[in-house]
């Protein structure tokens, strides 16, 4: 069911597009997803949850015809650490939702988990068996010179900088509430993901 306006919270989504798509060989972002394509699915369930939506676009400044704002990442070559930095720096007191275009399986229940759990924290992700799913997570502005200072020293992993600030993991028992972490947090990486995941796009559980 589509959520009204006062169902969003004052969070700002950022759907993240910067990726070069290497293992894929085509852009992630366009590939078609029902009648749509994989960013469009992300800014549709972006909005649901979220007061504005953005899109990180990474090195160059693309997608304007989405119609929302583009951040462009301000470090290059730093991956998506550049991108939450660019994301961070457009937060204010806010949370924001950060939802990578090739995670077509996380639902608008789960994301709206994610922003419930926010309080107290700087951070919230989810974390399962294959490890932290930080672009599908929860960020205040509070990382943001955690994040800088990380990314200044030569650091890219998204997990770099959680020493420094309050992480809260999400983990499989609460993540099952919201159906199996393994498909909710399933990522599309290559041709082969991308057939598999078009098989299972018709399951109505499937996000």
């Amino acid at each position: 069911m589509a959520q009204g306006p006062q169902d969003r919270s004052h969070a700002i989504g950022f759907a993240v597009a910067g990726g070069r798509s290497l293992r894929m060989g085509r852009d992630k972002a366009q590939l078609p997803w029902g009648s749509t394509t994989l960013l469009d699915h992300a800014l549709s369930r972006l909005a649901q949850v979220c007061g504005e939506v953005r899109i990180l676009s990474g090195a160059e400044s693309r997608y304007a015809d989405r119609g929302v704002p583009i951040d462009v990442d301000g470090v290059p070559d730093a991956g998506p650490l550049a991108g939450l930095l660019a994301g961070l720096q457009r937060l204010g007191a806010e949370p924001g939702l950060l939802l990578a275009v090739d995670m077509p399986f996380a639902p608008v229940p789960l994301l709206r988990g994610l922003l419930e759990r926010a309080e107290g924290f700087d951070a919230v992700v989810p974390v399962t068996a294959d490890g932290a799913h930080p672009l599908c997570a929860v960020y205040r502005r509070s990382c943001l010179e955690a994040v800088r200072s990380r990314l200044a020293s030569g650091e890219r992993r998204m997990t770099c900088f959680w020493p420094d600030v309050r992480v809260l993991e999400v983990r499989e028992t609460e993540l099952a509430a919201f159906g199996d972490p393994a498909r909710l947090l399933r990522n599309v990486n290559t041709e082969d993901d991308y057939a598999s995941a078009r098989r299972l796009q018709g399951n109505p559980n499937a996000g």
